[in-house]
This record gives structure tokens, sequence and C-alpha cells, in this order.
């Protein structure tokens, strides 16, 4: 079963023996521009990242719910990085795309780092926000972690509200209102499968090798993902540029979103052949 509206369609796709809720967005034109594959946060819903399709109308783009989240059956047994990476690429082709750029926010910017090793002879532009190099991260503050754990914070609407400011560093308000009327709680099982995920896992080995030019963007108020993540990114990745919305949160993605794609938008319309590290190794801020 596919639901369509305009240029979104949400579909249903089985990829080996898992099912994936997927969401595909086509571009308003055919300006040729490469595809985006999209990997969300931590027990993050496919209705969160619905934003990005009105946003960036001028590509295609393409994400899913991870197994165990949203409407994704749970898988039966643990999987790794490696393969989540594998199947995102059979999606991939499914759609008949080749070359892409790859943005993943949180631990789905983990998650793009791997596909972008595994897989970085098609992977043109990565972006990676709010996120970390894994397991060797900079921890955040103790409340917002504690808070992240407990999981009223999918079934309770006021637990969330009332510690918003606490989880993400943002400010409660509409864009918390809205963040919580589009979260659906992960299934049990998918939610800790997801955390194992990438226990041990660290990009550091190999992240010289991602040659790519990429973004890599924080919010100077994140309380998940200090600032410090995405400088050790930054210093760490070869061809980087590391962009800091200021007064943005954990969920700077949202509460930020206009200007936040913005430079986003920039950054995937330039020049392929541009050397982010001869432009600047310091810091841009918005």
């Amino acid at each position: 079963m596919a639901y369509t509206h305009e240029r979104l369609s949400i579909s249903f796709e089985t990829i080996g023996s898992q099912v994936l809720r997927v969401a595909h967005w086509r571009a308003e034109a055919d300006l040729g521009k490469r595809p985006l594959l999209f990997f969300n946060g931590i027990g993050a819903n496919l209705e969160l990242s619905l934003m990005l399709g009105e946003l960036l109308p001028d590509r295609d783009i393409l994400t899913f719910d991870v197994p165990g989240v949203g409407e994704s059956p749970a898988p039966m047994l643990p999987y790794r990085p490696w393969q989540l990476a594998r199947m995102a690429r059979k999606l991939v082709d499914r759609f008949g795309y080749y070359n892409l750029d790859v943005m993943g926010v949180s631990w789905g910017g983990v998650m793009a780092q791997q596909f972008a090793i595994q897989y970085r002879k098609r992977v043109k532009r990565l972006i990676l926000a709010a996120t970390t190099t894994g397991v060797t991260m900079v921890p955040g503050k103790m409340a917002s972690i504690s808070k992240m754990t407990n999981p009223r914070r999918y079934t309770d609407p006021d637990f969330m509200l009332r510690n918003f400011e606490t989880l993400y560093g943002e400010e409660g308000g509409k864009d918390a209102q809205g963040f919580v009327a589009a979260l659906r709680p992960p299934s049990p099982r998918g939610y800790m499968y997801q955390m194992l995920a990438f226990l041990g896992w660290t990009s550091l080995p190999f992240i010289r090798m991602l040659k790519m030019p990429t973004l890599v963007l924080a919010g100077d108020r994140d309380s998940i993902v200090p600032m410090a993540n995405a400088h050790i990114l930054n210093f760490s990745l070869p061809n980087s540029r590391l962009h800091v919305i200021l007064n943005g949160g954990h969920l700077f993605l949202m509460s930020r979103s206009e200007e936040t794609v913005s430079v986003i938008q920039d950054f995937l319309n330039e020049p392929y052949e541009v050397d982010l590290s001869d432009i600047t190794r310091g810091v841009q801020t918005a």
C-alpha cells in the first residue's frame, strides 16, 4: 500500500526479510540534481523529517523508518551498522539512483558516515548534523541523557513538553508542540536494537577516507551532542566545513529549519570540484 500526496509518496518496501516504511519526494522539476538520502535520529519516525521535502523542492529525497521505528516492523535479530547501510543501498537501487548525496542527523549522522565509507564511490556530498564519531564522542549533559533514556518521552506528551529544553537545549513552544505531535513511539525491541547497533563503533579509524565534500552542522546550545563533537568531525574529515547554528539546540533542523536548509541548499549546489578545506577550516555561524 502506498500513500501519495503531490510530490511525496509513502510506501512499504521489502528489502530481504525486512519491511521498511519509505518516504520518497520527487523534485518539482528535473534539474539534474543528485537525490538526497536522509538518515533520521534514534527513535525518530519519518514524519519528523517531512519538512525536508518542502524546503528542498529541487531534488529527489529518500528516507525511511529504521526497523522497529515508526511503522517499520522490528527485526527478529539485532543488526550492525554495515547491515543497515547495505539495506539502505538496496533501497536506493530500487528507486533507480546511483550517485547521491547523503545526510544524517544525530544517530542518523553516524549511520551516514557508515554508508559513506561503504559506498564512498557513490556518495558525492555528505552532511552531518548534530552528530558524533561514535563511542569516541564527547558526552552531553547528564540531565539530558537521563531524560533521553526515559521511555515516557515517547508516551507522555506532557513529560516531553515539560522537559523539552532540558532534553534538547531548545525552548518549548510551537516547535516543541509540533515535534511532540509528530513523534511516534518506537517498539521497545526496535529502540533497543537501534541503541545497540553502534555499540563499540567509531568512525575515527576510517574517517580520513571520507574525501567527499562534507558539511558539519551543529547547534551551540545542543545539550545531547556538545559542540566539541562537531569540532572533532571537522578536524578529522579531510574536506569539510563546520557551520554553527546560533542558539540552536539538538533539534535545530526543525526549530531553525529555514536557515539550516538554506545552508544545506547552498552546500549541495556548490560545484563538486570545490575543496572545502581550501575555503576554510574555521567556523561559520548563522
